[in-house]
């Protein structure tokens, strides 16, 4: 009997069934995705090596399936380099290419490459897989999909609070219990400061932030094994058992990071996502945890991740603020901040708790012209109610000029331009404007909604 094809260890086929289930998940994700005024981006599967390597350490780049390049590609190799068996020689005279690794770096590049292009902030997401040359085992895979959402070109923190909100709302659909833990960088590098370390930033955060993982005392053991004295072990404790209420914890950090100006920079930042939370309803579970510290080389602010509570698994979505994505192609200074949702964790989740149904290009609609902080918290319970409807809606972030806003809509191609100033939140309507004909009138909340879905 003829011995069965087989696939690449770390790889898996999807049935039609398990497709069905994890079409459900991607709809599900993109349509919530698709309502805060994010656009879809497919990159190649393969991107050239020099745009891959060193973005990811030097195990990163050990892990990076390198492609060999057409036709002889082993001419130009001399008897002498071969003898010598120097694979990292060897591979880049052979091989020009390489599977991506995740979706992020590919990211960075088009927005460098397409820069001109572009109308920023620039808001994307996108559902691809991503190649890994590691071991294959339970729960980690060769090849795997990330549904990553990002925004560049803005340091406002509304995205932080549309991204909270949106986790919020694909667990709320998913009907997955989850738990967002949220930190920010520089509340971490205000800690290390002020326990005299600043320059180990990246040892004292790597350590604590297995603390869930490995308890107290062997991330205090890891720490002197890294050369941070008792003295500032000690004066680390009452921060890593800080409790108390969200608001607690940030007071009480106010004090405790009185001399530290990036620390306080950091708890300024989570106080406004805080206070911006209240007027929209968040019904997931949101915890302040100061152990929290993923991706340290990367992320600038806001880190975030989401823990499902009903299953034991690793988290099934994180991300945060980064302020210098694209300067490693050479474009500085472009800030943003993304999150990426674990399809393959989701998925593992939900078939555990057996919550999938028996049954089985949109633009935004409508931009709210952003006319300052006052208005912004106006705006946002309505851009909820809107959503809820079904339609998809976005605020700008800023309150830029007038004609950036509308240049913005513009080349959106968003057919309807909200404008609430003074007046209009005093009379409780809504100045209409229509991107096509020109036309604008007053509208109350029911008769937007009634008109959007026409």
């Amino acid at each position: 009997m003829a011995q069965l094809p087989s696939i690449p260890k770390g790889t898996r086929d999807y049935s039609p069934e398990i497709m069905v289930k994890r079409n459900y998940i991607f709809d599900t994700i993109k349509s919530v995705f698709k309502l805060y005024g994010y656009m879809p981006l497919e990159t190649p599967a393969m991107e050239n090596l020099s745009t891959l390597m060193g973005k990811y350490g030097e195990e990163g780049d050990k892990l990076l399936f390198k492609i060999l390049n057409s036709g002889d590609f082993i001419g130009n190799i001399s008897d002498q380099e071969l003898l010598e068996k120097n694979s990292i020689k060897l591979t880049n005279k052979i091989s020009e290419k390489g599977l991506r690794y995740d979706l992020t770096v590919p990211f960075a590049r088009f927005v460098v490459q397409h820069q001109s292009e572009l109308t920023f902030p620039f808001k994307r997401y996108q559902i691809q897989p991503v190649w890994r040359a590691d071991r294959p085992q339970k729960g980690r895979y060769r090849e795997f999909y990330q549904c990553d959402v990002d925004v560049v070109g803005s340091d406002s923190l509304l995205h932080e609070v549309e991204l909270i909100q949106m986790v919020d709302e694909v667990y709320r659909r998913l009907k997955i219990k989850v738990r967002l833990l949220i930190n920010n960088r520089k509340i971490l590098a205000g800690i290390a400061e002020i326990i005299g370390y600043p320059d180990q930033l990246t040892d004292i955060t790597v350590a604590i932030d297995k603390m869930d993982k490995i308890g107290l005392d062997k991330v205090n053991a890891e720490l002197r094994e890294k050369g941070i004295t008792e003295e500032a072990i000690v004066k680390l404790q009452p921060i890593l058992n800080l409790e108390g209420s969200n608001s607690e914890k940030l007071e009480k950090l106010k004090t405790i990071l009185q001399d530290s100006p990036i620390g306080l920079k950091g708890v300024e930042e989570l106080s406004i996502v805080f206070d911006y939370l209240k007027d929209v309803d968040i019904r997931t579970e949101i915890k302040l945890d100061l152990t929290l510290a993923r991706g340290l080389s990367y992320y600038t602010g806001a880190i975030f991740e989401v823990k499902a509570l009903d299953v034991q698994i690793g988290s099934i979505t994180g991300g945060g603020r980064y302020d210098d994505l694209t300067g490693i192609f050479g474009l500085k200074n472009m800030s943003g901040v993304g999150i990426s949702f674990g399809a393959d964790r989701i998925f593992d989740v939900m078939n555990q708790l057996d919550l999938f149904p028996k049954d089985n290009m949109t633009t935004t609609q409508i931009l709210f012209v952003n006319f300052g902080k006052q208005e912004e918290r106006y705006c946002l319970p309505l851009l909820k109610q809107l959503r809820e409807a079904g339609i998809n809606a976005e605020i700008y972030p800023e309150a830029a000029k007038m004609k950036k806003q509308m240049t913005y809509a513009d080349k959106k191609e968003i057919p309807f331009v909200a404008l609430i100033g003074e007046n209009e939140m005093q009379e409780g309507i809504i100045s209409l404007k229509n991107m096509l004909s020109g036309e604008q009138h007053n509208v109350t909340m029911e008769e937007l909604v009634e008109r959007l879905k026409r």
